[in-house]
């Protein structure tokens, strides 16, 4: 049961996600639109559930690219609005230490184990007093993202700054 909550805040966090080219172009999306909340459960330990909109996301500087990222051959947001990650339970220590953060990942309702690697913290008190900074990749094939696999390779890095509001307690 969860103790004491803290909310990401939007509006200094920052979801953004990388592609390669076959042509060794990087291709830089975000998510401009997501929640998600930090929480302190019982036992101690933590969880992050984070909720990114697939109907918002944007190829930077490219209109035509975000159409197709939001389309039939990755996001497919109009019938998968929403990709989630829900981390195992972990200990407080991570995010302040860094280290692998497991959890759930699901896109166009296709669940996997993931992990992202998380780095040190720069304060005592990290999503509160300063960004979470993690990074992680996936395969885009393990989710039905297997459109346009002769242009764009496979692998997708996602890169997270998280800030929150709240506290979720020691």
């Amino acid at each position: 049961m969860p103790v004491r909550a803290a909310e990401i805040d939007a509006a200094r966090s920052e979801i953004g996600f990388s592609l390669v080219t076959r042509w060794r172009e990087v291709v830089d999306g975000r998510f401009p639109v997501f929640n998600g909340r930090l929480t302190r459960l019982a036992d101690g330990r933590q969880q992050v559930r984070l909720a990114l909109s697939a109907a918002d996301v944007e190829i930077l500087g490219n209109l035509r690219h975000t159409h197709l990222t939001r389309g039939r051959g990755f996001f497919e947001a109009e019938r998968h609005p929403w990709i989630t990650f829900v981390s195992d339970p972990f200990d407080p220590a991570l995010l302040v230490e860094g280290g692998a953060l497991p959890g759930v990942l699901e896109i166009r309702d296709i669940q996997r184990h993931e992990a992202f690697t998380v780095l040190p913290s720069a304060c005592d008190r990290p999503a509160l007093d300063c960004p979470v900074l993690a990074a992680g990749i996936i395969d885009r094939g393990d989710y039905g993202m297997t459109r346009w696999t002769f242009a764009i390779g496979r692998k997708v890095r996602f890169q997270l700054r998280i800030q929150a509001v709240g506290d979720v307690g020691g």
